[in-house]
């Protein structure tokens, strides 16, 4: 008889989809699982990342567990050091420590058919057999380098945004920034009070809103502390507003126009000079990229000694740099602001069945059942697999409505004393070729989107089409019916 205190569970990473799983698993009543952390600390890339400037893009209220809601933010928009201190917080309060396993790094999965288990493998050798892996491996950990001629030809300092080097003091250096996005939009204003020139290079503009970001004084933290539904009613207005990023993202709804102005009158109102606006203005559609806010970033661009060029990086030199433009740029610092490789399965050799390689399946077919399973896999799940995100919804809900489906399924698998569950392939193509239908409706789906949105192959393998109430709708039809046993 298959009990829940018998099923062996790993789960490897304790960021906040590695957190979501260990609180429901200890819910619903598993306890006989490990947390697989590379890192000396949980907390994902809120632990991993420590840049300058380094902020949640989501208002800091619903980015939470809604079962761990957080009083004691100090900003509308929090900073990564609060963060990494609220997801730590939760891991102690969740009564998780136990079961983390920290400064181990699994590189390697094999699944055993006859045994129906998975033998997985540590940097160090160690190696572990359990009946499930649950993979919680966040997507913004692998620096993605842009590929020019000389990049390891630099005399001075540099590093990646992912793996920021305090040890150099930027006061007086000339420092060039490569790339000008999500991470860049947040360095930009804070190196710009050190560097003594700092020119910023552009390849395609985005579309930047103004954050807005407002102090909580204490007394309104102390108000949140003591009558709850106020964080609830904050929530429930800042989810209408995510409602709106979706419509804007859906082609032809009037939202999209009304963001596009929006952000165009930011840069009218923060860019005085005609050249430079031009410069910033996308000629994409409302979130084919990725919508980005900032206060500082337009404003750190007028300053005197400033400067964006727009144009991408041709070569790196020993002492500088030179761009798609012809420009050549000295510097004393190169900081790489290029985004990450985003659904990288190559970090860790998973072989499934026949010894199926998930790097090469996921290399040709990024793809997945809703967002948890993929065939060839048994007893193999993503918290977070490809399209297993929702765009008008915060992070955490999604996390959390995939690891509950997860931990559902291995309910009802020890129940029914099943040795494995495989999706099969006819219900994860019927559920992939709906998705291929939807893509199109959306501008970061779009055939003439080009953003980490989509892969080489003009893919989109990173967001759901569609919205959580229908994201959810599928999940609750998710059943055993699903999948091969």
């Amino acid at each position: 008889m298959q009990t829940k205190e018998s099923l062996r569970i790993a789960v490897i990473g304790a960021g906040p989809s590695g957190i979501a799983t260990g609180h429901e698993l200890l819910e619903k009543g598993f306890t006989n699982f490990r947390i697989f952390e590379k890192a000396p600390a949980a907390g994902g890339t809120w632990h991993l990342h420590t840049y300058p400037g380094l902020a949640c893009d989501v208002w800091a209220h619903s980015y939470t567990f809604s079962y761990r809601p957080n009083p004691d933010w100090t900003s509308s928009f929090a900073d990564q050091p609060e963060i990494e201190a609220y997801l730590q917080n939760c891991v102690r309060e969740f009564g998780l420590e136990p079961y983390l396993e920290l400064n181990t790094r699994i590189v390697r999965a094999v699944f055993d058919e006859d045994a129906a288990t998975w033998a997985l493998t540590s940097e160090k050798d160690e190696s572990w057999t359990f009946d499930i892996v649950i993979n919680a491996m966040g997507n913004q950990h692998t620096a993605l380098y842009p590929e020019v001629p000389g990049r390891d030809s630099f005399a001075g300092d540099t590093w990646h945004a992912t793996e920021w080097n305090h040890d150099v003091d930027l006061k007086g250096k000339k420092v060039v920034i490569i790339g000008s996005a999500a991470s860049a939009v947040q360095i930009v204003p804070e190196v710009a009070k050190l560097a003594s020139h700092l020119t910023v290079l552009q390849r395609t503009p985005n579309w930047i809103m103004p954050r807005g970001s407002k102090p909580y004084s204490e007394s309104r933290r102390a108000w949140n502390r003591r009558l709850p539904f106020l964080i609830r009613a904050t929530q429930k207005m800042q989810g209408i507003m995510m409602g709106f990023v979706h419509k804007a993202a859906t082609n032809g709804n009037p939202m999209m126009e009304n963001f596009e102005k929006r952000a165009k009158k930011f840069i009218d109102e923060t860019i005085p000079d005609p050249e430079l606006r031009e410069a910033l203005t996308p000629t994409s559609s409302y979130a084919c990229k990725r919508g980005l806010v900032s206060d500082g970033f337009y404003p750190t661009l007028m300053e005197d000694h400033v400067e964006l060029i727009p144009a991408g990086l041709a070569s790196v030199t020993p002492t500088g740099i030179t761009t798609a433009n012809g420009r050549t740029v000295d510097a004393d610092v190169l900081i790489y602001c290029t985004g990450y490789r985003i659904l990288d399965f190559d970090r860790i050799e998973v072989l499934g069945k026949e010894g199926k390689s998930l790097a090469d399946v996921m290399a040709v077919a990024p793809e997945s059942h809703k967002g948890i399973a993929a065939p060839g896999f048994p007893n193999y799940f993503f918290a977070v697999g490809p399209n297993g995100l929702v765009l008008n919804v915060p992070y955490f809900t999604t996390v959390e409505r995939n690891v509950a489906s997860i931990v559902k399924l291995l309910g009802a698998k020890q129940e029914k004393n099943l040795p494995s569950l495989e999706v099969k392939q006819e219900a994860h193509d019927e559920y992939n070729d709906w998705m291929r239908s939807q893509f199109g409706l959306y501008s970061w789906g779009s055939s003439n989107c080009n953003s980490y949105y989509q892969n080489a192959a003009g893919q989109a393998p990173f967001l759901f089409p569609g919205d959580f109430k229908t994201y959810d709708e599928f999940h609750e039809s998710l059943g055993l019916e699903d999948f091969h046993s």
